[in-house]
């Protein structure tokens, strides 16, 4: 439910930016991965991008999903996991993810299954008080177990899940072939894709998995670094940087545990004793 192909987009880093991938997963030797690691179904949730559906819309068991880079009324940003969508669907979201208020009232008419994506983690930067309120008010769905993410994070978003009645979702967030299918999300005696996602809304899916480190971090790196390098030797030069890879992991890791100390156990706590608001209903107003 949560995995990237080379149609994620270029890396966000300062100089990486220019010229390595998010991912250089070729989109059919990782459906081939995902089934021989056990998927009866398959789907990818490339960034802002749906441009794996080509080589994957004609196995039966693959259906098409994305990861939209959302701004949030705060001005803080947001990866956000919609799920079974169509082109024209992809189309209207893109147009709206800058106007979260517009985005929402979209997947909420379109009734399709979203998901506030590792939502204890400093990914996508800053995060306010307020963001977590529109997690627990207007989202159907929270990522509870993310491969790449420390377990800590996942256990308070597991913990912010069940205490607000959320759907659980679980994926590997992998941007190596080596690395998915670490996490999934299985709905019990579903036969077919339309009972998996029945299922999943219904609240009977369960997810399961291990979660990141730092280890599995630098190799994954270290892993797209060569792959960069692969795809156009002409950054070797820039790939020799990867020496750096575990200092700058290590520094990412210390930013993680800073960040979920700042904020699992003060929403988690606050998510008992919170009167039940509706700001799904001022966007709708």
């Amino acid at each position: 439910m949560h995995v990237h192909t080379i149609h994620s987009g270029m890396c966000t880093l300062p100089v990486l930016r220019a010229v390595c991938r998010e991912s250089y997963s070729d989109p059919e030797a990782l459906y081939v991965s995902l089934k021989q690691k056990g998927m009866d179904l398959v789907t990818v949730t490339d960034h802002d991008s749906i441009d794996a559906v080509e080589p994957l819309r004609n196995y039966p068991d693959f259906f098409l999903s994305e990861e939209i880079t959302c701004r949030m009324p705060s001005g803080t940003e947001l990866h956000v996991g919609v799920y079974d969508i169509n082109e024209r669907q992809h189309q209207e979201i893109q147009r709206r993810r800058d106007d979260f208020h517009a985005l929402l009232a979209y997947l909420n008419e379109q009734d399709l299954l979203f998901s506030a994506n590792h939502i204890f983690s400093s990914l996508t930067g800053k995060r306010t008080r307020a963001d977590f309120d529109w997690f627990a008010d207007a989202f159907p769905a929270l990522e509870t177990q993310n491969g790449c993410m420390l377990a800590a994070s996942n256990r308070g978003a597991q913990a912010m899940a069940s205490k607000m009645d959320k759907i659980a979702i679980g994926g590997s967030d992998a941007h190596t072939v080596r690395s998915s299918a670490t996490c999934w999300t299985t709905v019990p005696d579903a036969r077919t894709k339309s009972e998996f996602m029945q299922g999943l809304r219904a609240g009977r899916a369960r997810v399961d998995g291990s979660s990141g480190n730092y280890f599995k971090l630098t190799r994954d790196v270290l892993q797209i670094g060569c792959e960069m390098m692969q795809a156009d030797p002409r950054t070797a030069p820039i790939a020799l940087l990867s020496g750096f890879a575990p200092l700058i992991t290590l520094g990412n890791y210390f930013m993680e545990i800073g960040f979920r100390r700042r904020w699992v156990d003060r929403v988690v706590r606050e998510c008992e004793t919170r009167p039940a608001q509706s700001l799904a209903s001022e966007v709708a107003a």
